[in-house]
Order: C-alpha cells, then sequence, then structure tokens
C-alpha cells in the first residue's frame, strides 16, 4: 500500500476532491512531495493552507494538483482503509484478554485484538506499546498527537511480561518516558487481577505512575472479567467484594494526595466496583471531568445527574397510562431502576418495568449489559409482559448496526418477542425521552449508557 499509494473509494458532494475531479479508483501517491504512510501523515500534511497532490488517475495518467484551502478543510475523499494502512494485531498473550475467553462460532472481527497506537488516537482505543517501534513514537512526538490510551497493568517490568507473556511487555514501558518527556499526553487503564496485580502492587503501580504527571491526565482501574471459556487458560480467580473494597480504599486515599499535589484525582476505580460493594459512588467532582467514561469510569454519576438536570426542566406532566420495559445487565439494574422511579415521578401514568438479565451466554460472572446476547434477551423475555416497548441500551449493539453480539438483529427479537424494540442513545436526557415518549430537546450529554464498550475487538 506505500508504494502503491491510496485508492479513493469515495468522493463527497461538493468537496474539494469532487471540484479536483478526482473519482473513485483514483490513488493518492504523494502530499507536498511526501509518500503517505497512513491517515496520520495524510492528517497532518493537509493541514497546510497550500498544499500539492500527486494522484494517479484510473487510465495511469499523473496529476500534480495545488491547491489553496482552509487550515481546516479536509479532500472530502475516502479510502480503502480508515487508517490507510492494515490494522496491527495485538502480538501479547495477556492472562486476562477477554478475546481469549470467547467461544467459538462467532463472527471474524470479534476475534481480532487490535493493540494499533493509531485507533487510540482516533477511537480511544488502549494499546500496551509492546507493537510501536521507535518509528512510530518519533512520528507521535513529532505530529504532537494526542493523547495516547496506554493499557499499562503494571509498572514492574518482570509482572508486565508475565502478565503480558510478552518477554519485551516490560522494556516497551520505557516508551511512556519518551512521550512524557516529549509533553504527550496519555491516559492508563490497569486491569486488576486478583494475586497478580492489585493490592500492594496496584499501590507501587500509583506510586511508579507518579512521576509521569501532568502528561498522564488519568488512569482507570477496571476489574478482570472472566467468562465461562476459560478451560485452556491460565487459572484466574474473580476479585471479591473484600478485594473490591480493598482496592477502593487505596484509589481514595491516593486520590486525596494527589489532589492536593496536583488539583487532580488521577486514578480512578471503575464503577464496577463501587456497585458490586454497595459503596456510594463518588460525587460528580471526583472524576475530573469524566476523562475515563470509556472505561465504566463515572458512567453511573453522569447519567443520574444529566437525568435529574433534564427532570428539573420538564413539568409535572400526566401521559395517561404508558408502559414501558428496560433490559439491561444484572449489575446496573438497580442503578435503572432507581433512576426510572424518578422519571414516573415526573411523568405520572408511566409504568416501567426493569428486567435484569443474567449472562449465560458468557457466564454469571459478566454482569454488564454490553455483553448480553440476542439469545439470552429472547430466552429471558419471552412470554412476558413487556408493555408498549422494550428498552436497550445501545452499547448491546454492534457499532452502527442493529446486531447483537451473537448475530441476532434487533428485527429478529423483535418478531421473537411480539413487541417493539427500541434503543436508547447515549444521554440522560436520551434516557427520559425514551421512558416518557417526548422527544428529547436540546444537546445530549455524553454519556454512553450503562456500561462497557461497543467496540468491535475488546481491550487487551
Amino acid at each position: 500500500m506505500k508504494e502503491k499509494g491510496h485508492v479513493i473509494t469515495l468522493v463527497r458532494s461538493g468537496s474539494l476532491a469532487e471540484e479536483l475531479e478526482l473519482s473513485k479508483g483514483d490513488v493518492l501517491l504523494e502530499i507536498n512531495g511526501h509518500k503517505i504512510e497512513d491517515i496520520f501523515d495524510y492528517q497532518y500534511f493537509m493541514e497546510d493552507t497550500y498544499v500539492e497532490l500527486l494522484v494517479r488517475k484510473q487510465d495511469g495518467e499523473e496529476w500534480l494538483l495545488e491547491v489553496e484551502k482552509d487550515e481546516d478543510e479536509d479532500l472530502g475523499a475516502e479510502f480503502e482503509n480508515g487508517l490507510m494502512d492494515e490494522y496491527r494485531s495485538c502480538r501479547n498473550k495477556c492472562v486476562f484478554c477477554f478475546i481469549d475467553q470467547m467461544p467459538p462460532g462467532m463472527r471474524e472481527t470479534l476475534y481480532f485484538k487490535d493493540d494499533d497506537s493509531r485507533l487510540s488516537f482516533l477511537q480511544g482505543n488502549y494499546v500496551t506499546l509492546t507493537n510501536m517501534s521507535d518509528h512510530d513514537i518519533d512520528r507521535i512526538i513529532a505530529y504532537h498527537l494526542g493523547p495516547i490510551n496506554i493499557s499499562i497493568h503494571t509498572m514492574d517490568p518482570e509482572l508486565r511480561c508475565r502478565m503480558l507473556h510478552n518477554r519485551f511487555a516490560g522494556e516497551a514501558l520505557e516508551k511512556m518516558d519518551r512521550l512524557r518527556d516529549a509533553g504527550i499526553e496519555m491516559n492508563g487503564q490497569i486491569v486488576l487481577c486478583r494475586g497478580i496485580n492489585d493490592r500492594d502492587s496496584l499501590e507501587e503501580t500509583i506510586r511508579a505512575l507518579e512521576p509521569y504527571l501532568p502528561c498522564m491526565k488519568s488512569v482507570s482501574v477496571v476489574p478482570v472479567g472472566l467468562t465461562r471459556f476459560r478451560d485452556s487458560l491460565d487459572p484466574l480467580l474473580p476479585l471479591g467484594k473484600e478485594d473490591m473494597e480493598d482496592t477502593i480504599d487505596r484509589i481514595e486515599q491516593y486520590q486525596s494526595y494527589f489532589l492536593e499535589q496536583y488539583g487532580c484525582h488521577f486514578i480512578h476505580a471503575s464503577d464496577e466496583f463501587y456497585l458490586m460493594t454497595g459503596r456510594a459512588i463518588p460525587e460528580e467532582e471526583r472524576y475530573d471531568g469524566y476523562p475515563q467514561l470509556e472505561n465504566g469510569v463515572g458512567m453511573v454519576r453522569l447519567l443520574e445527574e444529566e437525568v435529574r438536570q433534564t427532570l428539573e426542566q420538564s413539568p409535572k406532566t400526566d401521559i395517561g397510562r404508558r408502559r414501558v420495559s428496560i433490559a439491561t445487565g444484572c449489575l446496573a439494574a438497580p442503578v435503572i431502576k432507581q433512576l426510572s422511579d424518578l422519571v414516573c415521578e415526573t411523568y405520572s401514568g408511566l409504568e416501567v418495568t426493569v428486567h435484569a438479565i443474567e449472562n449465560r451466554f458468557f457466564g454469571e460472572r459478566i454482569t454488564v449489559s454490553g455483553l448480553i446476547t440476542g439469545q439470552d434477551l429472547e430466552a429471558q423475555l419471552k412470554g412476558r409482559d413487556l408493555g408498549e416497548v422494550l428498552l436497550l441500551p445501545e452499547n448491546m449493539l454492534k457499532s452502527g448496526e442493529p446486531v447483537f453480539l451473537d448475530d441476532v438483529t434487533v428485527g429478529q427479537l423483535q418478531s421473537a418477542l411480539q413487541t417493539k424494540v427500541d434503543i436508547v442513545k447515549s444521554s440522560g436526557q436520551e434516557f427520559v425521552a425514551a421512558l416518557s415518549g417526548f422527544p428529547a430537546e436540546g444537546t445530549p450529554g455524553r454519556y454512553r449508557p450503562y456500561e462497557l464498550n461497543d467496540k468491535e475487538s475488546f481491550d487487551t
């Protein structure tokens, strides 16, 4: 691809590309005399107000196009691959990898382990740094890209090698030094495994990360997810309530320290720790503007704040009788029930039933809504009185498509349940609108419903 250039697959109407008479099938070879390695090169060189494009037309003729444009104006073309390069797969064999715990027979994309730094910048994926060369680091520094999201797990080099089953995983941490020294913003993630990187080991990691502030903006701690498909994998024990309480106590102690020293809380426990121990969800200011929402840090607090704000602006209304069902994961169900009751207080006549769906597909230890399958929904809801509509959070679906993890479609589920199925989008405002039946007004909030991500490939 680097030698042949990048094939245009779409030219947007009214774009620069259309004005330049570029067409589907044309090949972009260079910008300003530079060969384009991937999307980073493309975006960097296209920021100039004057660019020269070398393009090979479908008949083989090469055009050199001179373009004057606004600084933030894009070419308006799409290419064969969103990265303009091949995706990089993960070389690690992490003890906690969720993809290794997937059953056979699912769609092929669910088995792809990405560890591509470019997806970290473009989509927020977390990367281990083991797949990055010095050249990759050089380009990040040269283009001053950020933030990069890093799967840290431990700052002990030997332990990191064991956890990732990669003998280079420890020395890969040294790349963080170069990024910090160049002022590149970072976020970190720690998947906590019982008896491996928890308790005293977790504290050692937190202390070892302090020198990376302020470039390291935040670090999340999430509990390892264990499915029932681990027969041939390293034995891991789930975190118990006592383990989770110990984790919260240690994290909150360091939050107080970091707030005093640096003005931010820095280290955060995911919502799962609080929900599974019954501990109170932290107040909004403890989340430092929610930098770790995609890791389930602060999602409950933000949803509650958005729902309450929406209801404060909504007059009490009698909507007649409206019966609605919500299906969600076991972990989120009590929270969703509490918020649904608040909505019912504003909209009299509204009746909401919350169904906690047990994850029989992956196993009962998986309690989040983002990993619920269509077959579990059908099996546990079929024959029930679901009212006028069944509401589901959008993170149950493949991104951009009405398909669950097991390839059951929303239409198939709707037919099986003989009930209308609606998907609740991202904010507390949308949550209230879906329950009440009144359209949401204004700008939706930033909340991605309920918890866990909706990416095709899971964090490694």
